[in-house]
């Protein structure tokens, strides 16, 4: 196999046409050479929640269900404006508050109906979820050798089967599903060996693009996010009445591809 380095592009502004009006996509992963588009190709746009309190805590999440704090909000409703004016035809979301306030906004932008599905579900951390990612990691030397964790191999199982009965409802179309950081890597790594030496970062209100092109799927972008003004939401670097403010600022209205 060729080193995955060598197959990922630079990094090319406004990528895959998705940037509108005033909103830019910026993105910090690598980018996966893209395919050209013809018929029979389905696109997934594979999302990452916005943030919460716990995201900037630095504990694990797993099943713990807390809203959106402020910068989420406006990560969501970002993400609402670039993926919405996309040609959607179906929206599937984690369970948990966090997706679903995500994908909430995707759906109002886009018009689409938004539905869930509970294999897009965050990683079971069972007892750990709460504690510190670095504490469970330096008493059991990763977290697979924690106990009481779900098996990652059980998360990529129904993630993947989640991915393929999305790929089957919409033939040459396109759809979001919204999940977790540790969902999304680990159908990124399964869907396309390209990434397999490759870093492969989750951002919170992050997106990437996959496509399955007759059966072979491949990833054209990772780690995609939307900006105002050339700021990434994806920083923890606006305080709290400059998230209010671009908020207030930020006209939300639907688009229907």
């Amino acid at each position: 196999m060729n080193d995955a380095t060598n197959l990922l592009g630079p990094f090319q502004s406004d990528p895959n046409g998705i940037a509108h009006g005033s909103i830019e996509t910026n993105q910090s992963g690598p980018r996966v050479a893209r395919s050209s588009r013809s018929t029979n190709i389905t696109r997934i746009y594979l999302v990452r929640h916005g943030q919460t309190e716990l995201n900037v805590s630095g504990v694990l999440r797993g099943h713990l269900d807390p809203k959106l704090d402020a910068l989420g909000i406006l990560q969501a409703r970002l993400l609402g404006e670039v993926l919405g004016r996309e040609e959607l035809q179906l929206i599937v979301s984690s369970p948990l508050k966090r997706a679903v306030e995500t994908a909430a906004e995707i759906a109002k932008c886009s018009g689409v109906k938004l539905e869930l599905d509970p294999r897009l579900v965050d990683r079971d951390y069972g007892p750990w979820a709460g504690k510190a990612k670095e504490a469970v990691i330096a008493t059991w030397g990763s977290l697979n050798a924690a106990p009481d964790i779900e098996p990652e191999s059980e998360v990529l199982a129904r993630a993947l089967e989640a991915t393929i009965d999305v790929s089957h409802r919409v033939p040459n179309g396109s759809a979001v599903m919204v999940s977790h950081d540790a969902v999304n890597r680990l159908l990124l790594f399964a869907l396309d060996t390209r990434l397999e030496n490759a870093s492969t970062p989750q951002e919170t209100g992050c997106f990437n693009i996959i496509e399955l092109q007759g059966n072979d799927w491949s990833v054209l972008s990772v780690n995609s996010y939307p900006s105002r003004n050339g700021i990434p939401l994806i920083q923890q670097s606006m305080g709290d009445e400059q998230i209010v403010d671009a908020i207030g600022e930020q006209s939300v209205e639907p688009h229907h591809g």
